[in-house]
């Protein structure tokens, strides 16, 4: 036996499967195990069962989804449920047996598929049909308070007198009194509602059973177009897309009534409810102007959506469904299977496992051939290669413009690119934020971005270019500092704002915020110095002899620069690299519009 801790099944209480269920052939499988097709010894009706394994199957999940089919599969809209059994095998392992009524007509993915393999698509007053009927089943479920949470096509499926049944409730949740909201990241990443996938990240972030609401407009999605919105995308890159990008719609919306669309955009994954209280009545509202065209047509309908299962070449065999696998990412002994191809990989999001270790073992691999840039889905991981490298000459800067993220190496281009089209696209603004420890390459990862976003903005003058590049050196020079582990360190933290016209043209740039280390001015650790701009300007001043214009004495150090003794002064004074400097910031003020002249 293997006991539930404090759950309210015990394995050992259900009958052996072996005594009326024969296993004839193997239907699908997925991230649960598989399903096959039985035969009752003592009828010979047929059904289907869903095999467990008990010792490595997620224990919540198993009993979640015997509770609900216990529960709720008196309706038309869910799969029946004929029991459970558990199988005891010493030499396979013991296995859990959900017996559930067998839907030969497939799911409403196969249905899509096959169509499309004959150059054809789905009729939209079917895809009413459908999702009228999988609206049914979710109000039946929301009636009950139980959220499915894995709503998707591959999870609706048809009869071969055209029914439609809603099953794989294994991480359906119950709502209680005491708790209204879930806060678990699950699903299958392409289904999944932004508000389900940003628990994963923001601790206080909760849902409810309009998740479902999301994942039925996606599935509509999916009957129209074949695949859901980002299905070309490694499955966890698809999670950081869908809170960031806007609600998604059908590929070619004209080809598509406007109450299809309307259904999605805005029914589905924009407004959805707003009222929980009617949750039971909600579904009449979505499906109000997009189903009245089936009204009284049902029977028809079912019965030309039989027919389609019929003569409809549906996949043959095993149906793997790996791409569209479930995910539980709060479970901590969620199995993930090992990486394969782990000697080429640019984002490191497409790995099924990413660990510390992984992810420090891919950028080991990547900087021993000079490879500094790595994706892990939106995030770009620069590694400080404290050498020249020839990755920043015009030819790069070319090849990232407008080109697909996949097309060419991960390189901080692409992401100016990135931010840059998605302004333009979706007339939205945009924002890059560099963060790295001291060293990291922060100034000079800031340095590129605004040389190839004024590139990509197409500046209308070379002045105004100029300007926004030498804005950089300038505030450098007053905020950056020698310390004891980086020649070079950013004691100041910028926002700077980039300004472009509606039409992506760069109209200039603006610094409205300016944080700095003031401490620094009055007071410097060991071995560490004060602003660059202090040493650049006494070098530049001596250069040319006007030290003593401005008060300042060659051989007595001022106060700011007390880790600079006398002895030491003169090298500064002598610094070639500072006078060069000193020159640099007074063409930098000149370019920017500074003048000689002094206010009164």
């Amino acid at each position: 036996m293997f006991p539930l801790t404090n759950k309210t099944i015990i394995f050992d209480n259900f009958p052996d499967p072996s005594d009326i269920w024969e296993i004839t052939e193997t239907i699908g499988k997925g991230t649960y195990g598989k399903v096959f097709k039985v035969l009752n010894k003592e009828n010979g009706s047929k059904a289907a069962v869903k095999v467990l394994d008990p010792i490595h199957d997620i224990d919540e999940e198993i009993e979640a989804e015997y509770n609900i089919l216990k529960a709720l599969s008196d309706h038309p809209n869910v799969v029946k449920f004929f029991g459970m059994y558990y199988k005891k095998d010493a030499k396979t392992g013991d296995q859990l047996w959900l017996v559930l009524e067998l839907c030969t007509g497939g799911s409403v993915t196969d249905l899509v598929k096959g169509l499309l393999k004959r150059g054809e698509r789905v009729n939209e007053l079917i895809i009413a049909y459908i999702l009228h009927e999988a609206l049914l089943g979710l109000q039946h479920l929301h009636s009950n308070n139980t959220i499915h949470r894995d709503i998707k096509g591959n999870n609706i499926l048809l009869t071969t007198d055209g029914g439609i049944k809603l099953v794989d409730f294994g991480v359906s949740a119950q709502l209680t009194n005491t708790r209204l909201r879930r806060n678990t990241s699950v699903g299958t990443p392409f289904w999944m509602a932004p508000e389900v996938i940003a628990c994963e990240q923001q601790l206080d972030s909760t849902y409810d059973a309009r998740c479902d609401i999301w994942s039925l407009g996606i599935t509509a999605i999916e009957l129209g177009d074949g695949d859901p919105p980002l299905a070309d995308l490694h499955p966890m890159r698809a999670l950081f897309k869908i809170p960031r990008n806007p609600p998604p719609t059908l590929r070619q919306p004209e080809l598509w009534s406007a109450e299809l669309n309307d259904f999605i955009n805005k029914k589905c994954c924009k407004e959805r409810t707003q009222n929980l209280s009617t949750c039971p009545k909600i579904f009449m509202h979505y499906s109000t102007h997009f189903t009245t065209n089936i009204s009284g047509k049902d029977s028809l309908l079912k019965k030309e959506l039989g027919l389609m299962i019929g003569y409809c070449v549906c996949v043959s065999g095993e149906r793997e469904m790996r791409l569209h696998e479930r995910i539980h990412t709060k479970k901590s002994h969620y199995r993930k299977s090992l990486n394969s191809n782990m000697d080429d990989v640019d984002d490191l999001a497409t790995l099924e496992v990413l660990d510390e270790n992984t992810v420090t073992e891919q950028l080991q691999k990547h900087y021993a051939r000079d490879q500094i840039y790595t994706y892990v889905g939106d995030i770009l991981i620069a590694v400080n290669p404290f050498q020249k490298l020839d990755l920043y000459s015009p030819q790069f800067t070319k090849t990232y413009v407008g080109a697909k993220r996949t097309a060419n190496p991960p390189h901080i281009f692409a992401v100016a690119d990135i931010a840059y089209q998605s302004m333009v696209t979706y007339n939205s603004d945009q924002c890059i934020v560099i963060s790295g420890e001291s060293g990291a390459g922060k100034t000079e990862s800031a340095h590129l971005l605004v040389q190839q976003l004024t590139v990509l903005g197409k500046a209308n003058n070379r002045t105004l270019q100029e300007k926004i590049l030498q804005m950089n050196n300038l505030v450098e020079a007053f905020g950056n500092a020698c310390t004891v582990i980086n020649n070079n360190s950013s004691r100041f933290g910028k926002y700077l704002e980039m300004c472009f016209t509606c039409g992506g043209t760069v109209v200039g740039a603006q610094i409205s915020e300016y944080l700095l280390e003031k401490s620094r001015v009055i007071h410097q650790a060991v071995e560490e110095k004060n602003f660059h701009i202090f040493y650049y300007i006494y070098a530049g001043l001596a250069e040319k002899k006007k030290l003593a214009h401005y008060k300042l004495q060659e051989n007595k150090p001022p106060k700011y620069l007390q880790n600079e003794p006398t002895r030491m002064m003169q090298n500064v004074l002598n610094n070639s690299f500072y006078k060069s400097q000193f020159e640099l910031i007074e063409q930098c003020f000149k370019v920017i519009g500074f003048t000689m002249e002094v206010s009164g």
